[in-house]
């Protein structure tokens, strides 16, 4: 039987961490070889074949292009443009379109794109290339579209291209560094407790996310605390205020606050610490192991599926507002009883609101109908599909944001001696 770790047990999370990096650099030291030519042409195969797949090379075909468009126009609104004649809707198009790839990146850069991008109009002029008598003492006048200038433009825009890639693999490598310290930050796996088995899955929409999910072992004999959270935004920002958030909670956690009163004074700390244009939804819960008693506040938090174990799905709504906006709005706690069988499932906005190219979220009913037809599926198993039917659902639109569910299931207690304890096939209905 494993436990959830403790409040004061981060050092255990981040040894592994190390642990993890030290043995992929032995890994890599192991394997080098001296340079022969069949390790060259070893290395230059797994460099062109390792990990790729043939979704990979659809995606950089069809997905990629439409993602990098839309990513670079998004400032544009097209339709305000379709009222305009083509003569003139046209090269608005392409004007917008160049402010905003300008845009992206540095002055000194922006400058290099605009002039790579004027000789490459420029050679499509044609220019005097020769002027000459034949024998005949006949003139002649011999044009060119301007290969000069299109050289000249692939060498700056390769320029460009070399140090916005330097740059991105800088980042990348402190973006690989920042999600394996963010995995330490956050609870996975599955744990189990006195007939309780919790299943803590997380799939950011980038290498780090503003998810935040954990489990944290009270003071008090058989009391666990388990949060799920998510921080408005993606990327690097959200990730910080979404460490930011753990630490504040585990410090007043540690300080003896619990219930509505933590996250009273948590929010008040948040207001004063995160940006105005952000806040955050939390749903936090305290659950007694023993008796499946669950005391929860649902600051704004979508609202948790309670399936029971006679088939109703009930949901544990917000019992108050997002996190950061208001100093003092009052969060309320309120209780349900776990019985054996029941199974609750917190999860964030990820899964509800993830759209395909025509704009239509995955919702709450899809998600819905999802849960009854796979009510009996073991936990891990229930992500693993959960996520592929969003993903399909999305088509050729990546999903934007983070996916973190927290699944507990409270079964009975029973000895270390007996057998694996199966659910009984229940029909799953909606109250």
């Amino acid at each position: 039987m494993t436990t959830p770790p403790k409040s004061d047990n981060q050092r255990s999370r981040f040894e592994a961490f190390t642990q993890r990096f030290g043995e992929q650099a032995s890994a890599i030291r192991a394997g080098r070889k001296a340079g022969t030519l069949t390790s060259i042409y070893q290395n230059l195969y797994d460099l062109f074949t390792k990990d790729v797949t043939q979704e990979g090379l659809r995606d950089l075909v069809s997905r990629d292009p439409r993602a990098a468009f839309r990513f670079f126009t998004r400032s544009i609104d097209f339709k305000a443009l379709e009222s305009l004649p083509w003569y003139r809707r046209y090269p608005e198009i392409a004007s917008r379109i160049f402010i905003a790839l300008a845009y992206q990146l540095g002055p000194a850069r922006r400058i290099a794109f605009a002039i790579a991008c004027l000789f490459l109009l420029l050679g499509f002029v044609p220019t005097v290339a020769y002027r000459g008598a034949d024998e005949a003492g006949r003139i002649t006048v011999t044009t060119a579209a301007g290969n000069l200038w299109w050289l000249v433009s692939i060498l700056i825009f390769g320029f460009l291209l070399l140090m916005e890639l330097r740059d991105k693999l800088s980042l990348k490598a402190d973006l690989e560094i920042a999600r394996e310290i963010q995995g330490g930050l956050v609870a996975s796996g599955i744990y189990e407790r006195n007939g309780l088995r919790i299943c803590c899955r997380m799939r950011p929409a980038n290498t780090v996310g503003g998810d935040y999910c954990d489990l944290i072992d009270l003071e008090a004999p058989n009391q666990l605390a388990l949060v799920i959270g998510d921080v408005a935004g993606k990327g690097m920002p959200a990730a910080l205020l979404m460490a930011l958030l753990q630490g504040s909670l585990r410090t007043l956690i540690s300080a003896g606050h619990r219930g509505g009163d933590l996250i009273q004074k948590l929010n008040a700390y948040l207001c004063g610490s995160i940006p105005g244009n952000t806040f955050v939804t939390l749903f936090y819960t305290e659950l007694d192991v023993a008796t499946g008693e669950v005391l929860y506040v649902n600051a704004g938090h979508n609202a948790p599926f309670l399936m029971r174990s006679d088939g109703t799905i009930d949901r544990l709504h917000s019992t108050s507002m997002v996190m950061g906006v208001m100093e003092n709005p009052g969060y309320a706690a309120e209780k349900v009883r776990l019985r054996t069988w029941d199974h609750l499932l917190l999860f964030t906005d990820g899964i509800p609101e993830a759209s395909n190219l025509q704009g239509e979220e995955y919702g709450e009913e899809r998600f819905s109908a999802f849960l009854c037809a796979n009510a009996g599926l073991d936990q891990s198993l229930l992500f693993d599909r959960l996520v592929k039917e969003v993903v399909r659902h999305c088509g050729d639109n990546r999903p934007h944001d983070d996916i973190t569910i927290i699944s507990i299931v409270r079964t009975p207690v029973r000895a270390e001696t007996a057998g694996p304890v199966v659910p009984p096939p229940i029909p799953v209905h909606i109250k």
